[in-house]
């Protein structure tokens, strides 16, 4: 039977627990600011008065603890100093409840609890009567179910009762644990053990949470901050663009944010920004331990006592003593310095104010709308912010804050694009920021004269740039694109240093028409692919607009009419050729493609002519060493036959004769071939000298 005194006597325990008043009293620091980046993370800063020695407490999830410990900074600014901070540790709850005296590990019932305690002075209410004694322990016995006092009759039923043995000043005393009213421990460190594992048990009950406790020290009343950085949620824009019939277009715009941290926004001053600050998560957190070698205690054999017969020794020495092992003494530990937090206005002050965003007015409400907007916009270095003052936002809430309600300069017109749509262009607009803020990046509802219109998106756009943007398909606005070409002609050359320098033009062109079949005029916008830097538009309107990618044309379409434009781009390819071992056929070739100078002419001629020479010779070269080739494969066969019929007979003197003259002719071929190849190397030379530094055109 499980004894239903613990429930109710852990309660009281945790119930002093909590009320027990701590070294110094618990200030509440609510959020003041808030600065959310668009890189996901978040700056928060706690504010508020603190009197004497104070503590607060802050709670965040366990996922954020190591940002925390990163980036927390903590100021005193009247002359207080900042304390300790503590922070829960991350050992298992189970390893921290076993090292408390009082083991409530497994949930004990009040018979387990007091069975651990052996030898604890208790004081105990049994009924009427109040006892004072040592705990000698607990033990189970068989009772019959009428109570401890009734005689169980034979076959009568029973049940194992627990009963706690009582050493007292008048004996041991055997009470019914179930029928103790009251226990208390008289040892006031068991009862602090008790109280401590309690509330190291209400502290684990939420594993995701933990509460970080930050102390102040100092005299009288002063004023204290706490910032942090940890992650959070991007904080995003979305917009509506209205345009109406009677009115200006308006531009609406919108920041979700979300308080996903353990405390309440009340009226707290919100910047939202736009940067990406580096940021990285550490692991701060898990305790760290370095490994140590491990070394084994030498351990000597001790020395066996010599045996002795017949009044004399038996022969060996004895090993000398081992020395005494050196004494390992601890070394003293230093105290660790104080160090105090920098007094308000010292370089505590200075460090803590860094990450803070300097104060922005919020702007005044335009008055023309029901939605007022509150959000200044401002610089931050390489980053723009938003800043709304006065935001309430209850924990795990998201909220939509306007930050843009103003009229807005935008044109409605149909944007062309072949690789979007190779028909039809889209409805869309060109806007331009005039509203004098910067506009992140985000999406874009339209509405026409209160009908919805269709969705767009938007990159980000500062104050007086001009952004194209689409959110429909225009079915009344075909566009067809005809004459599609392309050429390359060699347009000029030169020599330079006896290199021939070209200029080749590309050129490509094509028409696109647009056929307007709605009953009013269109401003209809082409996108042109741009192929690279390198090209330039010849013979053609100059763009509204210039990208990396695109040429922007706008075209103005008559109700019921066709419009075209003619795109013609060109370029201008460069090539070098070395004239020294160009072939003669090629530089005849450039003569015929191109127009030169005609002193260029004469030289790429003359070029051609010494090196069609030297071909010449080259090639009757080579035909000599054919015919010696020729001739020695036939004296090959000669010889095979001469063998065969004996120098003395008619036809070995014969063929004697015949090889005598083929030798003869072999030596002419050879000295007419190496004349040949003196006379090449010669015009060769004659060219060379001719191109080497010949600069013309």
């Amino acid at each position: 039977m499980r004894s239903t005194l613990l429930p109710s006597f852990l309660a009281m325990s945790a119930a002093a627990a909590s009320a027990a008043p701590p070294g110094a009293p618990a200030t509440d620091l609510p959020v003041r600011e808030v600065a959310l980046f668009s890189s996901g993370v978040g700056y928060f800063q706690h504010a508020g008065p603190v009197r004497d020695n104070a503590t607060t407490e802050l709670r965040f999830k366990a996922s954020q603890i190591n940002d925390i410990l990163k980036s927390m900074v903590l100021a005193d600014l009247s002359g207080g100093t900042v304390g300790v901070v503590t922070y829960p540790s991350q050992d298992p709850v189970e390893k921290a409840l076993r090292s408390f005296q009082v083991d409530i590990t497994g949930n004990p019932n009040l018979a387990d609890l007091l069975n651990q305690l052996r030898g604890a002075k208790v004081t105990v209410n049994a009924g009427p009567e109040k006892l004072s004694g040592t705990v000698l322990g607990v033990e189970t016995r068989e009772t019959p179910t009428g109570g401890a006092d009734a005689k169980s009759p034979a076959g009568g039923s029973t049940y194992k009762a627990a009963f706690l043995n009582l050493i007292t000043p008048t004996g041991i005393r055997s009470l019914a644990v179930a029928d103790l009213r009251g226990l208390a421990f008289d040892d006031p460190a068991l009862n602090a053990e008790l109280e401590k594992a309690l509330t190291t048990l209400s502290a684990a009950r939420d594993k995701d949470k933990k509460t970080v406790a930050l102390a102040f020290n100092g005299k009288g009343e002063r004023q204290v901050r706490v910032g942090y950085v940890v992650e959070t949620p991007v904080w995003k824009t979305t917009y509506r663009l209205v345009f109406a019939p009677d009115n200006k277009p308006r531009l609406q715009g919108w920041a979700l944010v979300e308080n996903q941290t353990e405390a309440d926004w009340n009226d707290v001053k919100l910047s939202l920004v736009s940067g990406r600050p580096i940021s990285f998560v550490q692991d701060l957190y898990q305790p760290l331990y370095v490994t140590r070698p491990v070394v084994q205690n030498e351990v000597r054999a001790g020395v066996a006592p010599p045996r002795y017969e017949a009044g004399r020794a038996m022969p060996g020495a004895m090993p000398p003593p081992a020395p005494a092992p050196a004494s390992v003494g601890s070394a003293a530990m230093r105290p660790m310095a104080k160090q105090r937090a920098a007094r308000g206005g010292g370089p505590m002050a200075e460090s803590y104010d860094s990450p803070r965003l300097d104060d922005s007015a919020p702007s005044d409400s335009d008055g023309s709308s029901s939605i007022i907007v509150d959000a200044a916009a401002g610089e931050v270095g390489e980053l723009f912010k938003y800043t709304v003052p006065g935001v309430t936002l209850p924990r795990q809430r998201s909220a939509m804050i306007p930050i843009v309600n103003d009229n807005i300069e935008a044109e409605k017109l149909s944007i062309f694009n072949a690789v979007t749509h190779p028909k039809f262009p889209l409805n869309g607009a060109r806007l331009k920021n005039s509203a004098g803020l910067h506009l992140l990046a985000g999406p874009i509802t339209v509405f026409d004269e209160n009908v919805y219109a269709g969705d767009a998106r938007i990159g980000d756009v500062p104050p007086g740039q001009t952004r194209l943007l689409s959110y429909g398909m225009d079915l009344q606005l075909p566009v067809s694109i005809e004459n599609i070409q392309s050429s390359r002609r060699l347009v000029s050359g030169k020599i330079v240093g006896g290199v021939l320098e070209l200029s080749r033009k590309v050129v490509s062109s094509r028409t696109y028409l647009a056929e307007n079949k709605s009953s009013r005029p269109k401003k209809l916008v082409i996108e042109h692919p741009r192929p690279g830097s390198d090209w330039k538009l010849a013979d053609t309107a100059a763009p509204a607009e210039t990208t990396t990618t695109l040429w922007r044309f706008d075209v103005n379409v008559a109700a019921g009419k066709t419009e075209k434009l003619d795109v013609k781009e060109e370029r201008t390819e460069g090539e070098r050729i070395e004239l020294v071992s160009a072939d003669s056929a090629n530089l005849l070739a450039y003569l015929k493609e191109g127009e030169f100078p005609a002193p260029v002419r004469d030289a790429l001629r003359k070029a051609a002519q010494l090196r069609q020479a030297v071909a010449e010779t080259e090639a009757r070269a080579e035909r000599v060493d054919e015919e010696v080739n020729r001739i020695t494969t036939e004296q090959q066969r000669l010889r095979e036959n001469l063998k065969s019929a004996g120098e003395k007979s008619e036809y070995g003197a014969r063929l004697l004769r015949k090889l005598n003259e083929q030798e003869s002719q072999i030596e002419k071929l050879q000295a007419d071939a190496a004349a040949l190849r003196r006379k090449a190397e010669a015009q060769e030379k004659e060219l060379s000298d001719y191109l080497k530094g010949l600069t013309l055109g």
